[in-house]
């Protein structure tokens, strides 16, 4: 770009010898001429006036662009002093780009929230070098001729070049971009309507969480329709699934009864044997000498108790 411009400048000049007494001193005979010199003049200088910028913007839309070629891209932001202190040093070392062929471009964040998430900006400002889609990031002094050494010379091959998880193309990295752009939406329809439409910082706030609240409601609904969808259950899968339920429904009442029969006979045993028990030590009872106690004889407990002492003493008499 300095090249051309000096071959400009001296074209300029020559031009301006050229025609400058022809300018002012030329009878009216010769005018025509120099109209056709402002001319030419005129058209020269609106010609260098718009040639583009060498100091290029990336955006949201057209980020993909750095994915080819050769490019030194700096993140800042305008109220960042660093950032403001490079800003003159960056745009010189854009000047010698073009000859160097390398694309230099420039990332406001706060204007672009989602390159800011899709290159995890954490400091400002941030250059990255990018070769074919490989990225680096720029670690070193920030001079002109730090920035010309570092490109010409090929010492970005010396840095580790970013990871292909965090590369700013990847599934990880377009959700952080998302992410960013949403937050930014958020921040913005917060000042809206604190601003614009006076609403009080605690009813945004009410608002947002009323509105995160359905959000997470209805999209919890559409997972499990489409969990559903996708992995319907056996009652739709198989046709004779009720027909399959009641026959093990029948089965386990079956198999529940059958348990309830057994406890009720083991249960009518044990009363058994217990009857059977207590008639035995009742006969014993009526029966000192052992003897089995007469059908429908039964005594009481005092007559039991008199009957015995007798037998003892009759006993100790003998």
């Amino acid at each position: 770009m300095r090249r051309t411009a000096e071959v400009s400048g001296s074209v300029m000049a020559c031009l301006l010898a050229s025609g400058g007494t022809t300018m002012f001193s030329l009878p009216r005979r010769a005018g025509h001429r120099s109209w056709m010199r402002f001319l030419l003049l005129g058209i020269y200088l609106s010609s260098v006036s718009a040639k583009p910028d060498s100091l290029r913007e990336v955006t949201d839309g057209n980020w993909e662009d750095i994915l080819t070629g050769e490019w030194m891209i700096e993140f800042y932001a305008p109220w960042c002093p660093a950032c403001q202190q490079l800003q003159p040093v960056w745009k010189e070392f854009a000047d010698w780009g073009e000859d160097m062929g390398v694309n230099i471009a420039k990332v406001d964040v706060t204007e672009q929230p989602g390159l800011s998430g899709r290159f995890i900006i954490t400091s400002l400002p941030t250059i990255y070098h990018c070769k074919d889609g490989v990225f680096r990031k720029y670690q070193g002094a920030r001079s002109k001729d730090d920035f010309l050494s570092f490109v010409d010379e090929q010492k970005w091959k010396a840095v580790e070049p970013v990871s292909s998880w965090f590369g700013p193309s990847s599934f990880l990295m377009n959700s952080m971009s998302a992410l960013f752009k949403l937050s930014m939406f958020i921040r913005r329809c917060h000042n809206y309507m604190t601003e614009q439409l006076g609403i009080p910082v605690w009813g945004s706030y009410v608002i947002f969480g009323l509105t995160t609240l359905f959000s997470g409601l209805a999209l919890g609904l559409l997972l499990v329709f489409i969990a559903d969808f996708v992995f319907p259950s056996r009652r739709f899968s198989s046709p004779d699934y009720y027909q399959k339920k009641q026959t093990m429904e029948q089965a386990r009442l079956i198999q529940q009864q059958d348990e309830d029969h057994e406890a009720d006979g083991e249960e009518d045993d044990d009363e058994e044997e217990e009857d059977d028990d207590s008639d035995v030590w009742r006969r014993r009872r009526g029966s000192p000498e052992g003897r089995p106690e007469p059908k429908g004889q039964a005594f009481p407990d005092e007559a039991l108790r008199k009957r015995v002492v007798g037998n003892r003493e009759e006993e100790e008499d003998t």
